[in-house]
C-alpha cells in the first residue's frame, strides 16, 4: 500500500520482515541499553551480525543510556540497509504517562537522524508494540500522524515503508492510515 503525501513523497505499508529491507536505513525497537533483545531487535542483531552490537556497545559506553523517545544510529552489519536506526520506544503503562508523546518522538527522532544521514529512505517497525506492549489501533495511528506531518519538512527522505510483521498489525495501520493520512491530491 502507498500513500503519496506530496508528489515526491510517499508513506508505504507492507506485511514482511525488516531485517531483510532494502531501504537505506531500517529502525531497530530498541531498548534503552542498545542491547541484543528479543522480536524486532533480536532480528536485526541477528540478521546483521555483531559488528551492530559492537557500535551499540560504543555509544553506550560514549553517552551512557538512551532516553525512551530517542533515536541514534549505526551501521547495517551484513543487512541490505546502510543504517540501523535505534529507537527507544515507551513501555506501555496504560497510557496516562506520557506514552503518546515518547512514541511520537521516536518516530521524529528518527526521522531526523535519517534526514541528518541525507538518506532517501527508512523502514519502521510497529516500535514499541511487541513486549513493550503498546496497543497496536493507537501505536498505529500515532506512528503514521507523526510520519505524514514530519516528512514534507524533511528535506532528504522521500519514502518511509512500515515493514509490519503480522497481518494483523498490517490490517491495524492500513485501517489508521484510512483515518489519519490525508494523501497529497
Amino acid at each position: 500500500m502507498k500513500i503519496p503525501i506530496t508528489p515526491s513523497r510517499f508513506i508505504e505499508l507492507a506485511q514482511g520482515d525488516i531485517s531483510r529491507e532494502t531501504t537505506d536505513a531500517i529502525v531497530n525497537a530498541a531498548n534503552s541499553e542498545l542491547l541484543p533483545g528479543g522480536g524486532v531487535c533480536g532480528a536485526i542483531h541477528r540478521a546483521g551480525g555483531p559488528k551492530i552490537a559492537e557500535e551499540c556497545g560504543a555509544l553506550r559506553r560514549e553517552r551512557g543510556s538512551v532516553r525512551t523517545g530517542s533515536a541514534v544510529a549505526t551501521s547495517a552489519g551484513k543487512l541490505a540497509a546502510r543504517h540501523v536506526i535505534h529507537a527507544v520506544g515507551p513501555v506501555w503503562d496504560g497510557g496516562r504517562h506520557g506514552e503518546a508523546a515518547s512514541l511520537a518522538s521516536c518516530y521524529r527522532e528518527s526521522l531526523r537522524v535519517a534526514d541528518g544521514l541525507q538518506l532517501k529512505s527508512i523502514a519502521f517497525p510497529a516500535i514499541s508494540t511487541g513486549i513493550f506492549g503498546y496497543p497496536v489501533p493507537e501505536a498505529a495511528a500515532i506512528a503514521l500522524r507523526t510520519v505524514a506531518e514530519l516528512l514534507p519538512k524533511l528535506k532528504h527522505v522521500e519514502t518511509v515503508r512500515f515493514v509490519l510483521f503480522d497481518q494483523s498489525t498490517f490490517d491495524a495501520f492500513a485501517a489508521a492510515a484510512g483515518q489519519v493520512v490525508r494523501p497529497a491530491s
